[in-house]
């Protein structure tokens, strides 16, 4: 065995704590493996270098879920109506602007914004559970790996809102006959 210290490989990472362990290891699969220091030696260079590349990869693929969703969800105020017209025609033109003047001026766009802020808390809460960060300890420990994800999550989220909302949607609802010309974003 080692003379040294015993270290952990945990999912491609070698560490020195067994508390790094996922909090779900019956959906993530986790294998440990106790390794001599030599075996670790072995591996770090390879495998670790594979391992946080494919780590970096699934962590953004992830945050990108929770970004797109978010957004998706924060444009509910014009998105029906734009669907509406697409399905029912020009018959429906003149009750999906109302619906979509009733929705963007009426409380339900507050109500909208708030639903997709939860939705975007939800997915980073989910997205760190599956990570490994499950009490406040570990929060502590990883804060600036939080606090900076958060804030790129929330900046991305508002960029992709407002992209899609108030140009792809807003472009599409025109093209389909809705009157958003004379309000549209670049007037």
């Amino acid at each position: 065995m080692s003379t040294g210290m015993t270290r952990w490989w945990i999912s491609g990472f070698p560490t020195k704590r067994l508390e790094n362990l996922p909090c779900y290891p019956a959906l993530l699969c986790v294998e440990v493996i106790e390794l001599s220091d030599e075996e670790v030696a072995k591996t770090d260079n390879s495998a670790s270098a594979d391992a946080l590349s494919n780590s970096v990869l699934e962590e953004t693929k992830s945050l990108w879920k929770v970004i797109g969703l978010g957004s998706l969800t924060a444009s509910m105020c014009c998105l029906p109506s734009v669907v509406w017209v697409l399905f029912a025609g020009s018959s429906a033109i003149v009750a999906a602007d109302q619906l979509s003047n009733d929705l963007y001026y009426g409380i339900a766009r507050p109500i909208v914004y708030a639903v997709a802020l939860a939705v975007v808390g939800v997915g980073l809460v989910i997205h760190f559970r599956s990570r490994g960060i499950c009490d406040l300890d570990q929060a502590k420990r990883e804060r600036r790996r939080i606090v900076n994800s958060t804030l790129a999550v929330l900046t991305a989220t508002f960029l992709v809102y407002f992209v899609w909302n108030y140009i792809i949607l807003e472009v599409i609802g025109i093209a389909v006959g809705l009157p958003w010309a004379e309000s549209a974003i670049w007037r």
